[in-house]
Formats: C-alpha cells, structure tokens, sequence
C-alpha cells in the first residue's frame, strides 16, 4: 500500500484542528504548524483570557463536529451552557427578554480555549496528526511545495515539504499573504472604528454555607445592554461567572482616559452591570485587557491548484456580531470534507513532479466556486447585525417586525430542527436549496445548516419585497378609504 500523502495546517484553532481530523480520517498524514505555544500552557491560558470573545456556537458549528467527528460533539456541547434568548437590559436596569426561537432552539454558550483545548486533544489522539507549537512559517512555496518554518524552541529555520497545504491560520494569515504572490486574489480589509475589551462578572454567593456559588444573572440568556452607539454583552460560563465584552468606537474608549471616567461612565450607562461587575474589578480589566481591533476580511479565489486551500478567519474574518464567525469556519471544514469526498480524491495518490492531482484540484476550484458568494453574505449579515444588537432591539419598529415573523413563522412553517437534516448534510453540503413558509432571518442563519447563507439573504429579501408591497398596498386602500369618506362627507 502506497503512503499516504502530507497535508499541513497552518494554525492550531478550532477550524484548524478540526480540518485535521477530517483529512487524517481520509488517510492523509497530518501536521499541524502552530506560531505561538501550546494552548494548554497555564501562561498560555492567562494571555487567552485576556482577549478572548465567548463563542456562540450553534447549529451550523454543531453540525459540522458532528459530520467530521460524531463522537466528540456531544462532549463539548456538555461544556455549554444553552442561550433561549437575548436579555436586554434597559437604563433602568428594567430586563426584557426576546427569545431566538418559537420552538425553544438556543445558542450556546462556550469558552474559546475550552472548546479549542478539546478539540487540540483530539487531534492528537489520531494517529496520523503530528502538531508543532512554537513554528512560525516565515515564507511558501506552493510551486516547490515546501515551507519555511522558523522553530523558536530551537532557534532556527527548518525547510517543510507538503502535498496540500490548508491555511487556517486567523485574519492576518501568512497563507493568505504567499497565495495573493501566486493568484490575482481580490481583497478587501475593513476596520471598522470600534473597539472591544473583555470584562469580567464574578459568580455569586451560594445560596447556603458550603454551597456552590451562583449565576448574578440569569445564564439561559445573552444578556445586552445596547446603547445606540456602542453595547456591553454578556455570556455564561460553567465556573457561574459571565464573560463580558464591551463594544464601542474608538473614540468613545479614548474618552475613558482616567478610573474616575471610566466608573461614572459606567455608572451612567449600565448601572445595573457596574455593581455585579464590581469597580475594582472594572478597573483592573480596564488596565490589564487589551482594546482589540474589529475586522472584516474579504478575498476570493481560496485555492491555488491542488496545492493550498484557505479556511476559516484567514478566507472570511467578520465581525463578530452575528456569533457566526467559528460556526461559519467549522462548516468551511464540512463543505469541503464532502467536495474531497465527492470527488474521491485519494491521499496516496503522487502525482509525478510538477503534476497536478486533477480530483484535488477540481474539489477546491468547487470550493471557492460555491463557498465565495456564501461567505461574502454572511460577513455583510454579521455587520449588519451590530446596529441590531446595539440599537434596534430596543426600537417598536423593530420589536413589530420580530412579532410578524414569529406570527408568520408559526402560520406557515413546520418546526424542524438541526438533527433531522443530517442523514442529508453528512452527504450534501446544503439540500434545501429553497426552503418553503415564512422563516426569520436569524432562524435561517442560527439554525437551519440545510440553507446556505446566500439562500437565506435571498429568501429574506424576498420576504422583505412582500411585507414592504403589503405595506404599500395597505398604504394606499387606507388613503383611498379615508378620501372616499372625506369626498362623501363634504358632498352632504
């Protein structure tokens, strides 16, 4: 038997580590290229927790752990604690709450070294997967196939031969930078000008001596405290403390120049959070944590030939506002499982020297053919959704429209969830290609993995054409009733 062929990754998060566990379930041998070191370091985990944003992971997210590895998906969704719904929480302190989902589907709550732990430590348990913390690719070339990596451990340059390089490697990937040298790659790179810092909320006293301590909100939501220009969110973690992160522009950070600043701001703006919070501890987050940029990422082709394929953050980075980002970079790993698949692509195969593997390539040409318009949607779909979260939760027009979607949704839309699709979405990337009733937007992203993005923005602006031409056509037999009345009243 012919041995099998190499595929690199560069970067050891989520998507990477599962994009391994796919290929060396095809067969390929795997190695894993990591920058920076082992994640499981307790030096590693005190700089995560400074700048690490709790993921949301949801339907999409899920589906594809279960497609590439079933076994372990269930293990991290104990880890997770189920969001029913935002919390919005008023000047007042007044909470309101607005459900995801009629049918009681959630999001959930997980802590990003968590997640991206466990999914290191199954990787290594495969083994055909080798990882390498503390190399750092300096340069590759995709025509040579072969990489320079700079291992720090050892203080020098080592020379990586490959197959197939899969770039994984976040938004300011290396793999992404050698492939615009080799490809006439669009590009397009946003700051947007805000801002976020982590905070965190404590848990709270236990209910009796020696008990365990409590939530100090409850830990079934997302809880938001949206002010117009800028918002606090918070999510659960499984110690009972929240994870908060605060969004605002730039300069309203910059404005926040002193601890007195910073407390009556805080004061002012979200008095109900300050006293869980804690001053002191406010301002120790505000000292110690980074601000972090936000940025959106746009490119297209992802591939070069048979030789690399970008993934994840280093294809599409978005903002964060739609909880989509992880979800849609662990689909990127399902989508392109099924197309490898698909067409039956072998990982003992060799080409001869310079050749090209016709099956490998014809599977990431598919890839970016189908997967660009998707990925394109879903980071105009995560902009968007901030004036949402920031703003518009609080607004009638907004609260109206969430209540005609949910009466409409009931009216004309069976309940279906995740799991009765996936005997089709092992298979098939997306098998509804156009799905039937009046859907939520935010239903069809969080929790139909069966519509791609593209599919829902379309299906969504159809629904807008209609409520729009129904308000229109109302409009107008409202005028026409009420000149028809007034022409009859001056006629007497």
């Amino acid at each position: 038997m012919s041995a099998p062929r190499k595929a690199v990754i560069v970067g050891a998060g989520p998507v990477g580590c599962l994009t391994a566990i796919s290929l060396a379930k095809m067969g390929w041998a795997v190695e894993i290229y990591e920058g920076r070191p082992d994640m499981r370091l307790p030096t590693s985990k005190a700089a995560a927790q400074q700048r690490s944003i709790n993921l949301a992971i949801s339907a999409r997210g899920i589906t594809a752990l279960q497609a590439i590895h079933p076994d372990a998906s269930d293990r991290f969704l104990r880890a997770a604690i189920p969001m029913r719904g935002r919390m919005i929480h008023d000047l007042t302190g007044k909470q309101n709450s607005q459900p995801y989902d009629r049918n009681g589907q959630c999001i959930n709550s997980i802590d990003r070294a968590l997640l991206n732990e466990d999914l290191l430590e199954e990787a290594l348990a495969v083994a055909n997967i080798q990882v390498f913390f503390n190399h750092k690719v300096l340069s590759i070339d995709f025509d040579s196939q072969a990489m320079s990596v700079r291992d720090a451990d050892a203080g020098k340059d080592i020379a990586v031969l490959f197959d197939f390089c899969v770039g994984a490697d976040g938004s300011y990937s290396i793999v992404r930078r050698q492939l615009m040298r080799v490809v006439r790659m669009n590009y397009h790179q946003d700051y947007i000008p805000h801002e976020y810092l982590e905070l965190r909320m404590p848990a709270g006293p236990s209910a009796h001596d020696g008990g365990e301590p409590t939530f100090l909100l409850d830990p079934n939501h997302l809880h938001i405290w949206p002010r117009h220009s800028f918002m606090l969110i918070a999510l659960p973690n499984q110690d009972k403390t929240f994870t908060c992160t605060l969004f605002a522009p730039t300069a309203e950070f910059d404005r926040l120049s002193n601890p007195e600043n910073v407390v009556d701001w805080f004061r002012t703006n979200f008095p109900d959070a300050l006293p869980l919070i804690g001053e002191k501890a406010l301002l120790r987050d505000f000292e110690r944590n980074p601000r972090s940029p936000l940025i959106s990422i746009k490119a297209t082709p992802y591939h070069y030939k048979d030789r690399v394929l970008l993934l994840g953050d280093a294809a599409h980075s978005m903002v964060p506002f739609y909880g989509q980002g992880l979800n849609c970079g662990l689909e990127d790993v399902r989508v392109l499982d099924q197309l490898l698949h698909a067409q039956k692509v072998d990982p003992t195969f060799r080409p001869s020297k310079g050749a090209v593997d016709d099956r490998l390539a014809q599977a990431l040409q598919e890839y970016t053919e189908r997967r660009h318009e998707d990925l394109i949607t879903i980071c105009d779909l995560a902009m968007d959704n901030y004036t949402e979260m920031r703003h518009s939760v609080t607004t009638p027009t907004y609260l109206f429209r969430k209540a005609l979607d949910n009466l409409l949704f009931s009216l004309t839309s069976q309940q279906v969830t995740p799991e009765s699709f996936m005997p089709e979405l092992i298979h098939d990337s997306f098998p509804t290609h156009w799905p039937t009733g009046w859907l939520p937007l935010y239903t069809m992203v969080t929790f139909r993995p069966d519509i791609s993005y593209a599919t829902v923005k379309r299906k969504a602006r159809r629904q807008d054409e209609l409520l729009n031409n129904v308000g229109w056509w109302s409009g107008a037999l409202t005028v026409g009733i009420t000149c028809m009345a007034i022409w009859r009243h001056l006629r007497k």
